[in-house]
């Protein structure tokens, strides 16, 4: 039997949040690895759909230490951040080893086994950074397993064109949904439905005055006004579907059958397919056995530390592990704080 890989810290996920991470540990004493279950580097951009832009420009949509370069067009690309990924990890050399599947953590003497699919590994503290881009999360509205049409979250959403001709519903006001719809509008008779009333950003805003925002309010407490960093942000292939009229949004269905939908008035319509942009939860079902995990599947954190397990912390996962620390321009600071974390945590006689 191979001997178990051992290094101070491991860091799990390659992505956005694991390469933050990795950039504040680097300059420490501490041996770090970074284990990816991707084949390549880009984390959950590798997965998204091919028109996929952020909305805001690439000097605003970056990691520590290393400006996105500048793109072709103002907003970069699904590619763009894939590859600005791939070329961040390259130029700081970190370790990452590929692909590796963490199936179970399990707490020992020295600190953490974790039992993957290319044998086990052991580390004095755990870093977890999966995201969430693997557990798509969509509502059970009844009558949903007898719906025969096509039904697919937007994390494997690629392309428009299995759509075309076809009746749409597409589920969710968050930027995804407005995005996907703007798109699939083309070529298939789409009806968008959100909980509530869309709120869409003024066109000159884009995601660097959202976030600046968003962090003023978060900063002083009042998370409870508008434009916050899920408001719509009006990149150009939202604006040229609001000039066809079709960000018009109506409120949820109360059950699904056969061939469709029902309305709350009780009125019946076909539908030939769901598109759901409903969001995610977090990817961290390998943490049962360590019995820290919510029935949401969520750690209860305080900052990005586990309260209940010593040597764990999460980032990345959004607010409950830091302010928008789900997005490129966000996590570092509570990447920064977690190396620290760690740091101290290790080189303390007396940790706990």
């Amino acid at each position: 039997m191979n001997e178990p890989v051992i290094r101070d810290v491991i860091i799990i996920g390659g992505g956005q949040s694991g390469l933050a991470t990795a950039y504040n540990l680097r300059r420490s004493s501490l041996d770090f690895l970074l284990l990816d279950e991707q084949a390549q580097p880009g984390g959950a951009w590798l997965h998204g759909w091919k028109s996929l832009r952020l909305f805001s420009p690439a000097d605003a949509s970056s990691l520590p230490g290393w400006l996105m370069p500048r793109t072709h067009e103002l907003y970069p690309t699904r590619q763009d951040v894939i590859d600005y990924l791939t070329h961040y990890e390259q130029r700081y050399g970190f370790p990452v080893q590929r692909p590796v599947r963490v199936a179970s953590v399990e707490q020992i003497d020295a600190g953490f086994r974790l039992k993957t699919d290319r044998g086990e590994y052991q580390t004095r503290a755990l870093v977890c950074a999966t995201g969430s881009w693997s557990q798509p999360y969509s509502p059970d509205y009844p009558g949903r397993k007898t719906f025969q049409g096509l039904q697919q979250h937007s994390a494997f959403y690629a392309t428009p064109d299995e759509f075309r001709g076809k009746r749409v519903l597409v589920v969710g006001g968050g930027n995804s949904g407005a995005q996907i719809l703007a798109e699939v509008s083309k070529v298939a008779d789409a009806t968008w439905m959100t909980l509530q009333e869309p709120t869409f950003l003024p066109d000159e805003v884009d995601g660097r005055f959202l976030f600046q925002a968003a962090t003023q309010r978060f900063q002083s407490g009042n998370t409870a006004q508008g434009g916050g960093l899920a408001d719509i942000v009006m990149v150009d292939s939202v604006k040229e579907a609001r000039s066809r009229g079709v960000l018009q949004a109506v409120r949820p269905f109360t059950a699904l059958i056969q061939n469709g939908v029902v309305w709350p008035d009780g009125r019946q319509e076909s539908i030939d397919a769901i598109i759901w942009c409903t969001g995610f939860r977090p990817a961290l079902g390998f943490l049962e056995p360590l019995g820290v995990l919510t029935p949401e599947g969520r750690v209860q954190v305080q900052g990005t530390r586990s309260v209940r397990q010593p040597g764990l912390w999460l980032v990345g996962y959004g607010n409950w592990t830091g302010f928008a620390s789900a997005t490129l321009i966000g996590v570092n600071r509570s990447a920064r704080q977690t190396a620290r974390e760690v740091i101290d945590y290790l080189q303390s006689p007396n940790r706990s």
